[in-house]
């Protein structure tokens, strides 16, 4: 298996140097991780994952696997000579071949035996959960497993590295939840790193070890899951990965690492400290839906405070409209069996350690 590293990574495409499509990228990527670049279309995430492949040259920086350069603007290594296995969005198989004959291709351009070969290709098959559909042709198989096909042609010839560009996009909603959860498995069980790429927040959560965020092809933030969800490095980050309700105030510095954030209607709000702050500083704070407690207003003096407007069920949340004291109307989604109605006084408690502050220039 091998590592990724890309060190000051940019390419433009023709003369609109002022925007590049990869802007000095570095990426760090560990033996048998599962990374998803993650952005809104136009991001540079596909040239990135282009540029990985070996299609691409760069204008600047290189790319390495394992100790061996593989990209740079002087040389670009093929990309058949870079031990990698490529994954399209429209899967790319071929509709007059058999699914043996579809996986088993690149077998043949590389003159495996014929035992080799009908060894590899069922244990690819086998992989991919597609084991007995050997003689069937893709106008006989669903999406799911053509897709499957896809991903089983491109393990068979055993790549250090896969990558996948937008796999599951043209899977409808359930199939493609549960493709997720085979491709994740799938990379625990093969140990190969995946590179993977996405517009779709919820996808790179499900799967990725680490997902970098880009947008205008540079890298807002790098971290888990967890990290750029619940700590994004920039406004953008923050409002790319998921709903959230921004407030405008004044935040100035606290004790212990903490900082107190003054609203519009001068409600002061225990937040964490931003980075840098020694002074009061005018600043916007996001909180999302999920992370706010509506409780009834009597009896609870003080803090936010506001009515309930609407409410939607969503199935597996209640998703409640509330204008604050001062005007302002937020979201704050909760259990689907919360008991309050339009019209319904509420109080709201903020949860801290999910709030994020960002100080304005």
């Amino acid at each position: 298996m091998a590592s990724i590293t890309i060190r000051n990574l940019s390419k433009t495409y023709g003369d609109v140097a002022d925007a590049p499509a990869v802007k000095d990228v570095n990426i760090s990527v560990p033996d048998g991780t599962f990374l998803t670049l993650l952005g809104p279309s136009g991001c540079g995430k596909t040239t990135t994952l282009r540029l990985i492949a070996g299609y691409i040259t760069p204008d600047t920086g290189e790319i390495l696997v394992g100790e061996r350069q593989v990209s740079s603007p002087a040389a670009v290594v093929p990309p058949e000579q870079r031990g990698m296995g490529m994954v399209f969005q429209n899967y790319a198989i071929w509709p007059h071949k058999t699914v043996f004959e579809n996986v088993a291709f690149g077998l043949k351009l590389r003159r495996h035996s014929h035992a080799e070969i009908q060894k590899q290709v069922q244990k690819s098959l086998e992989q991919v959960g597609l084991s007995g559909y050997e003689s069937r042709f893709p106008n006989e198989l669903s999406g799911g497993q053509q897709q499957r096909v896809a991903l089983a042609r491109s393990l068979v010839v055993e790549p250090e590295i896969l990558l996948l560009d937008e796999p599951l996009s043209n899977l409808d909603a359930k199939l493609r939840e549960h493709m997720r959860s085979e491709l994740k498995e799938l990379q625990r069980r093969t140990g190969i790193t995946f590179v993977y790429v996405t517009h779709d927040q919820a996808e790179a959560l499900a799967l990725s070890d680490q997902i970098v965020v880009m947008h205008r092809g540079a890298v807002q933030q790098m971290g888990s899951p967890y990290e750029v969800y619940e700590r994004p490095a920039n406004r953008l980050v923050a409002d790319f990965m998921g709903l959230m309700n921004s407030f405008q105030g004044q935040v100035e510095p606290g004790a212990n690492g903490a900082a107190t954030m003054t609203l519009a209607d001068g409600t002061a709000l225990q937040v964490p400290a931003p980075a840098g702050l020694v002074d009061k500083k005018n600043a916007e704070m996001v909180v999302r839906p999920e992370n706010i407690t509506l409780r009834a207003a009597e009896g609870h003096s003080g803090g936010l405070q506001g009515v309930v407007t609407a409410q939607t069920f969503l199935g597996n949340l209640m998703e409640l409209t509330v204008r604050l004291s001062f005007g302002q109307e937020i979201r704050v989604q909760s259990h689907p069996l919360t008991k309050f109605s339009v019209g319904d006084a509420v109080s709201l408690a903020l949860n801290a350690e999910s709030v994020s502050v960002f100080v304005q220039a």
